[in-house]
This record gives C-alpha cells, sequence and structure tokens, in this order.
C-alpha cells in the first residue's frame, strides 16, 4: 500500500533543507521498523530525533497515526516543550514528549530518544530484579543501564529532574513499570539500543519461564562489554545493520521516504 496517497500527505522534500529531509527520512524508517518488529503500542509511544544544526527544534510522531503510515513529510516539527513549530494539519500529544524534552535537554548527545511499552519489555520492568545478567544481549545493555521508578502516567514536568538524575550518562533507561527508552546520537543507534533491550528482555522472560535455575554472566564480562561490542560489532552494530533495515523497508513499502 502507498501510504503516502492513502493519507493524501504532501512532500515536504523540496520545502526542507538536505539535512533536515535525511533526518525525516531516517525517523520515518525508525517508526516503520518499530512496526514492524511488533514493538508498537497502537499510537502510544514516540521516537524523537532533534533537527540537524539546532538545540530545541525536534520531530515526533503526528499523533493518531500508526507507526507503519508514518513517513517523512507527516513527522512534525515541534520545541522544546512540545508546541507545533510548523504547519502540520496534524496533532501532537504534548504530554507525550515530556519524557523526551527532559532527556534532550540534559543529554546533548541524545539526538533520538525511542521509547517502547512492548510486552517483554514490561513484564521485565515489572520484575524487581529488571535486567538480568543471562543473554550476551544483556550484557551489552548491563554496561550501560540506568532504572527509573514509576510516578504514573507522564505528565508533569516536575518529574524531569529525577528522570533526568536516574539516567545520568547511561544509554538505556527501564522506566519501572512502564516500559523502555534508548538514546543515541543517531536514530540508527537509538535503534540498535531498542534492539538489545527488546530482545534480552525477551530472552529472559522465556529463560525465566522454563522454570529452571539460570546461570549468570559474571561481572567482570559485563565491566568489558562495550569494548567487545567495539570490537565485534563496530559499537552495536548501527553501521552495518542500518542500511539493510532501510533496504528492507524499501523492498516492503518505500512510501516512508516520502
Amino acid at each position: 500500500m502507498d501510504t503516502t496517497q492513502a493519507l493524501k500527505i504532501p512532500s515536504l522534500k523540496n520545502e526542507v533543507s538536505p539535512e533536515e529531509w535525511r533526518a525525516r527520512v531516517d525517523l520515518a524508517a525508525a517508526y516503520r521498523l518499530v512496526a514492524e518488529f511488533k514493538w508498537d503500542d497502537l499510537v502510544f509511544t514516540h521516537i524523537t530525533a532533534r533537527l540537524p544544526g539546532s538545540e530545541d527544534q525536534f520531530l515526533i510522531n503526528p499523533y493518531g497515526m500508526f507507526f507503519d503510515e508514518i513517513t517523512a513529510s507527516s513527522l512534525v516539527k515541534i520545541d522544546v516543550h512540545g508546541n507545533k513549530l510548523d504547519e502540520s494539519p496534524f496533532p501532537v500529544n504534548p504530554a507525550g514528549f515530556v519524557i523526551h524534552s527532559a532527556i534532550h535537554s540534559a543529554r546533548h548527545d541524545a539526538h533520538c530518544v525511542l521509547h517502547t511499552h512492548t510486552l517483554n519489555g514490561v513484564a521485565v520492568s515489572a520484575q524487581k530484579h529488571g535486567v538480568l545478567p543471562i543473554s550476551q544481549h544483556s550484557i551489552f545493555v548491563l554496561a550501560s543501564l540506568a532504572y527509573h521508578d514509576y510516578e504514573g502516567v507522564a505528565l508533569r514536568d516536575d518529574e524531569k529532574p529525577r528522570l533526568v538524575r536516574d539516567l545520568g550518562d547511561k544509554n538505556y533507561l527501564m522506566l519501572r513499570n512502564h516500559g523502555l527508552l534508548t538514546l543515541g546520537p543517531t536514530v540508527a543507534d537509538a535503534f540498535m539500543a531498542m534492539y538489545f533491550f527488546e530482545t534480552t528482555c525477551n530472552m529472559q522472560v522465556r529463560a525465566m519461564a522454563g522454570g529452571s535455575e539460570l546461570t549468570q554472566v559474571e561481572p567482570q564480562v559485563i565491566a568489558t562489554a562495550m569494548q567487545q561490542a567495539a570490537q565485534a560489532t563496530k559499537g552495536q552494530g548501527a553501521q552495518l545493520v542500518w542500511p539493510g533495515l532501510l533496504r528492507r523497508l524499501d523492498r516492503k513499502d518505500p512510501s516512508y521516504r516520502t
């Protein structure tokens, strides 16, 4: 299906800078991939990306569109308060930007923030001990993991300082009883981090369901996880995997690029 024709979304390709257009295409791809991997929760999570060259302008999904419908042109430009900055006909959920705005404002390396509410991610977020060191995937998460306790639906600005404090300099955040969050210097990096996070939770839920005693990875192995990742996957694989993920989307439905 050509999503652009179905929703009658005019292209912005010739209306924005080449840098903004590339950012829009990458972010639209991330939304499509979240749907492809079945990490979406109808319309109730978000991925945000900072506009190139800006500290206070961001792109976010049009509220009410499903992730497999999102295109580069449908993404909405907003400020740090979640206010629309363009003439987009699509609404924005400002409350959904509370968590993202706190992280973007505090972490200037966070050019992309990705948040999910998956079944296994929320399941592990509700477990007292959180992520367990029981898989190879988990060691990369545990090397840069923080936790933030649940304070209700993220609607209040007064939660932001506590969220930023809990995140610190980490790139993975488990929102207790809520879901998972990753950040990265690019959309590709944030997506690959979420792939490791989600896969870690999937493996943990399955392992615990087996009922047998679990073996755990030694702390000294986790301590070298980042060095191992740099050697084996050039970080966590974004440079290697992202072009292939875009090719997969192009084969299925390239309308995210419109």
